[in-house]
């Protein structure tokens, strides 16, 4: 066994312990429960999972396991009564968004960064497609709704280095009108300064290290605490 899985094992072992006496994280997606009903077949987004490989329903969402994450493609939160509009982060793997029938009265310009498969959103007809039309290939109002359809890659079309981004880093779609920047191969560090392979064992190392080590310490003052009492 290496020292990297000795660690690794080390680590899960008291993680397993501090989440049998803590009580871990809960990972229930909220965004798929923030509006009553379940996801119907008759709308665009029910249609698109009906005939999306491997995925499930769940509330308002559409999920699809990739490895062994679960992820939502899907999402219609349409109809709800939402007049404010904060936080999505948990859909950010989604290709369909309706948002349509709801009094919302803007989007924040940061709501759909890192939506970089999101492919198809419907709004009420008063708000713009996120980051501007020049960030779809299509936009079209239908009544009182806004299709925004196809979208843009917003860093260049040759694959080549950006001159956004530092050198020795690559540009990359992270959303409607938003990109970041990636290292180039065999770059890292603090503007992709450093050539050579990132030290991954050494790292997690230390990361798994200090973690166990606080997790341990917790461990040991929770049992001291129910000696006491």
């Amino acid at each position: 066994m290496t020292a990297a899985s000795s660690l690794f094992t080390v680590f899960a072992f008291f993680l397993l312990l501090n989440c049998r006496d803590v009580r871990c994280e809960d990972t229930e997606l909220r965004v798929c429960h923030m509006c009553r009903g379940s996801l119907q077949n008759n709308t665009a987004v029910g249609n698109f999972c009906l005939f999306s490989s491997d995925s499930r329903v769940e509330g308002r969402c559409c999920l699809r396991k990739t490895g062994e994450t679960l992820e939502i493609i899907g999402l219609d939160i349409s109809n709800c009564s939402l007049n404010v509009l904060e936080n999505l982060k948990e859909a950010s793997a989604a290709i369909i968004i309706d948002l349509s029938h709801n009094p919302l009265s803007n989007l924040s310009d940061l709501l759909f960064v890192g939506f970089s498969s999101l492919n198809n959103v419907m709004l009420p007809s008063h708000l713009l497609c996120p980051g501007g039309n020049e960030s779809w290939h299509k936009t079209e109002v239908k009544g009182d709704l806004r299709f925004c359809d196809g979208q843009r890659d917003a860093c260049n079309q040759t694959g080549q280095m950006s001159w956004d981004c530092p050198e020795n880093s690559l540009c990359a779609p992270y959303g409607p009108g938003f990109f970041e920047c990636a290292c180039a191969s065999n770059f890292h560090g603090y503007k992709c300064l450093r050539e050579g392979e990132f030290p991954v064992v050494n790292v997690l190392g230390i990361l798994c290290g200090s973690t166990c080590l606080v997790s341990l310490l917790l461990w040991l003052t929770q049992r001291r605490k129910a000696k006491d009492i």
